[in-house]
């Protein structure tokens, strides 16, 4: 799975001019399940995504997980995350898992991340999404699983 985190003030996300989600201080979770993406592998991700120390502390380091801040954590699919650009202009999204299980695996990976003791909002998969975000820092994370 691949994941762009953003450590945010606050964020939302708006579908069809009505708010579905939105958090105060926390995480932007774009999130993607890719080709061969299983249980495992959400749940790996999720576990590392509610240790990651991108918070600062008192000193002003980054030392503090989104559950040490008790933030929230607003999970938005984004199959674009799948993209190859190795060819031509126009991007491929044959990486990205099929609709049907990339549903599937987003959803479970927002439980999993609830799971964590993190509160979760959610988007809509395959909705046309609004999102609005104060990126606080700017701090911008890309993981990988398979990295």
């Amino acid at each position: 799975m691949r994941a762009l985190l953003q450590r945010v003030s606050e964020a939302s996300v708006t579908v069809d001019g009505t708010v579905i989600g939105q958090i105060g201080p926390g995480l932007l979770i774009l999130v993607c399940a890719m080709q061969g993406d299983d249980e495992a592998a959400a749940d790996k991700l999720a576990a590392k995504i509610a240790k990651l120390r991108i918070f600062t502390d008192e000193a002003g380091k980054m030392n503090r997980s989104v559950r040490d801040i008790d933030g929230s954590a607003l999970v938005v699919s984004q199959f674009t995350l799948a993209a190859d650009t190795s060819r031509g202009n126009r991007p491929g999204f044959s990486y990205a898992a099929p609709p049907a299980e990339g549903e599937r695996l987003y959803q479970y990976f927002a439980q999993s991340v609830a799971a964590q003791d993190i509160p979760v909002e959610t988007g809509r998969f395959g909705a046309d999404m609004k999102v609005a975000l104060v990126n606080d820092g700017p701090v911008t994370i890309w993981i990988d699983t398979d990295t």
